[in-house]
């Protein structure tokens, strides 16, 4: 059964109507971005050459339903940084999933200081500094609504990011923690 709006794909994997067309649309929206905005993480003196990110091919059986486990007391996790430091955050979420027939658990964090629903996801798989960038990947949630124990909501590894960090070493990011290290490929997002 599919939610209003999705669509099956042959592996089971729900996705809503025009999924494909919006994930190539934000990645070239993001191309645009790194190329041009004074802002972008890519240094001034390389965006000439930038020919956009380099991505995996959209693929709808990295968009998984994982079930929700909400930490009522969230575990503060400190997390290592690219320049060498420490940035805390609070573990918030538990999401468990099955890829290719395996379970696996990622967790979810926020920073405590920040007036924000947005739930961090870093995480690192087999991947990883071959065929994306060293130091992990991101993702981030925004849910519509408070999440509770039971609930089912979509992880989209076709959203998977490398951090700025992966394009200049003026920015710090935070590295995953090695609770969310996969043990499984994850051939999906934006690739190296």
């Amino acid at each position: 059964m599919t939610e209003t709006g999705d669509s099956d794909t042959e592996g089971g994997t729900s996705v809503p109507d025009g999924w494909e067309e919006q994930l190539r649309a934000n990645r070239a929206e993001k191309d645009d971005f790194f190329g041009e905005h004074p802002q972008s993480p890519i240094p001034p003196e390389e965006r000439d050459d930038f020919d956009g990110l380099a991505y995996f091919d959209p693929d709808p059986e990295y968009r998984v339903e994982t079930a929700v486990s909400v930490h009522d007391d969230p575990e503060p996790v400190s997390m290592e940084t690219s320049d060498g430091r420490e940035i805390r955050y609070e573990r918030v979420v538990t999401f468990e999933f099955e890829l290719d027939g395996e379970a696996y658990e990622l967790a979810g964090y926020s920073q405590p200081a920040e007036d924000s629903d947005t739930i961090f996801v870093p995480f690192r798989d087999k991947t990883t500094g071959q065929q994306t960038y060293k130091g992990g990947r991101y993702m981030e949630l925004e849910p519509d609504r408070e999440l509770a124990d039971g609930d089912r909501v979509p992880l989209d590894f076709n959203l998977a990011y490398a951090p700025f960090c992966a394009f200049s070493e003026t920015f710090s990011c935070p590295l995953p923690p090695e609770e969310n290290w996969l043990e499984t490929t994850i051939e999906a997002g934006e690739a190296e």
